[in-house]
């Protein structure tokens, strides 16, 4: 359910107050708040002095509505310029000269999720991601660094110079590691002298999962288990291979027991997400760079012998697979097209080689949630499900508003956390609600958002990766959380 929409006041571009108006009512092309502006042809592009955006793209968009019942924001606020036919409205005003590039349009442009839920729901396929990623990257060159302008120094250190790499990111959790293991962690909480640490650091804390012991370092090459059916490289991540190494560990097990020959390329980088969603675009690119030379895109001949580029977090795996359009123009775009067209998620690789049935129960009653970037951005819903179906035992029951964002985002959870956490909140009593002992979904994000707000609503209900139920039904070895 979702609140009606209202009708915010915005400032137009004399600086006056003025109201947005109904867009389901259909607003006319060329039509702007401050009267009207002839709208350029089709297939312009903006200038160079504004977003690089297609104005076609923007056209796309007729404002039937039928997207906000899907976006989050909306559905919380109800507020008609947090949707994404407000959003895109807003852009189009600003593009058209009709508005400012004020404090309140940025506002409702930064509450933005980029969970692409809008471009799922859209009849006419407006590319919505198109839209907002080249107006926040022009809005970060307006105003360098704001999209992280709400993080202290020591988060912004932690976003850009430790999340993107493996190794830091092990080193630097080793202190939280410590803290678990040795009951410090929960003995500060007991007596409440967690409050005595930053509220920016603890919240940061508190995101944390239980902290399991780290595989160190597998081989380079995995063999197949039986016949070799298929050569994938393995994309282990970053802050994924620091916080849920298990779920790394049983992909590479659970491609094995696939017939997969796993190949772990040692120079891999990070995937360049956390940076290309802070607009900045460059160090994204020198991560895509990077990549596409560890796995071997850049010699075609080579490249030809892996079947599929195997990630199993959603967000690293929907920047995978847009590295052609990131790198367009640069001397790499060809191994990027190349890298793109093989990068597979865990559960669609499977479902397209054809999975081997698990045979020992797990017996559980669980729900899936929809991670964002594999459900809208990479359109895949059916295979986990699918996969999860297969493992005898597993009871698998429907999760109301599945589709709908978690709250993590990315970084969204630091940068705009009064959100997250309504959405996180949101997310975890509907979770409750199914009366299941599991929740599995396919994004690191979204292990932790939906983790941390389980604990603090019922933590007896485990989240984990899909992958990590479907290895227990290969393995028979059930997670400590299901014994």
């Amino acid at each position: 359910m979702h609140t009606p929409a209202t009708t915010p006041e915005l400032a137009d571009s004399e600086g006056q107050k003025t109201s947005l108006p109904v867009l389901g009512a259909g607003v006319p092309a060329g039509t702007a708040t401050g009267g009207p502006v002839p709208a350029p042809p089709r297939g312009h592009h903006t200038g160079s002095h504004g977003p690089k955006i297609d104005y076609e793209l923007i056209l796309d968009c007729v404002h039937c509505g039928l997207c906000t019942a899907s976006c989050p924001t909306y559905v919380e606020t109800g507020n008609e310029a947090d949707s994404p036919r407000g959003r895109i409205y807003l852009m189009r005003q600003v593009i058209d000269g009709a508005l400012k590039l004020d404090d309140d349009v940025k506002q409702h442009l930064d509450l933005c999720l980029n969970c692409r839920a809008c471009e799922t729901a859209c009849p006419s396929g407006v590319q919505y991601g198109r839209l907002i990623e080249p107006f926040r990257e022009h809005m970060a060159e307006v105003e360098p660094g704001r999209q992280t302008q709400s993080l202290n120094a020591l988060q912004r250190f932690l976003l850009f110079h430790v999340f993107p790499y493996r190794w830091a990111n092990r080193l630097s959790l080793a202190p939280a590691r410590l803290m678990q293991w040795s009951g410090a962690d929960w003995l500060l909480k007991k007596t409440g002298a967690d409050r005595l640490i930053p509220k920016s650091f603890r919240s940061m804390k508190d995101m944390l999962p239980d902290l399991k012991p780290h595989y160190g370092r597998l081989p380079e090459v995995l063999p197949a288990e039986g016949k070799k059916r298929a050569r994938v490289a393995l994309f282990l991540g970053c802050v994924a291979d620091a916080l849920y190494p298990r779920t790394n560990l049983n992909t590479a097990r659970v491609l094995q027991k696939n017939g997969c020959e796993v190949w772990i390329p040692r120079n891999q980088a990070c995937c360049g997400a956390l940076h290309y969603h802070a607009a900045e675009e460059w160090p994204a690119r020198d991560f895509a760079a990077k990549n596409c030379s560890a796995f071997g895109a850049d010699d075609a001949a080579r490249f030809a012998g892996v079947d599929a580029v195997v990630t199993n977090a959603a967000g690293c795996g929907f920047q995978l697979k847009d590295y052609a359009h990131m790198m367009a123009g640069t001397p790499q775009a060809g191994a990027a097209a190349r890298l793109q067209a093989k990068v597979r998620d865990i559960s669609e690789f499977l479902v397209e080689l054809g999975p081997v049935k698990p045979t020992h129960p797990v017996p559980v009653r669980a729900t899936y949630h929809d991670a964002c970037h594999l459900r809208h951005a990479q359109q895949i819903y059916k295979q986990p499900r699918q996969l999860l179906e297969m493992i005898p035992g597993l009871e698998l029951v429907p999760l109301p508003e599945s589709e709908l964002c978690c709250g993590a985002a990315g970084s969204y959870n630091l940068t705009q956390p009064e959100m997250a956490t309504r959405l996180g909140d949101r997310k975890a009593a509907n979770i409750r609600d199914t009366k299941a002992r599991a929740v599995f979904t396919g994004n690191v994000g979204c292990l932790m958002q939906i983790t941390r707000h389980l604990k603090q609503l019922d933590p007896g209900i485990w989240c984990g990766h899909p992958v990590d139920a479907l290895w227990a039904g290969y393995s028979g070895e059930l997670p400590a959380e299901l014994r």
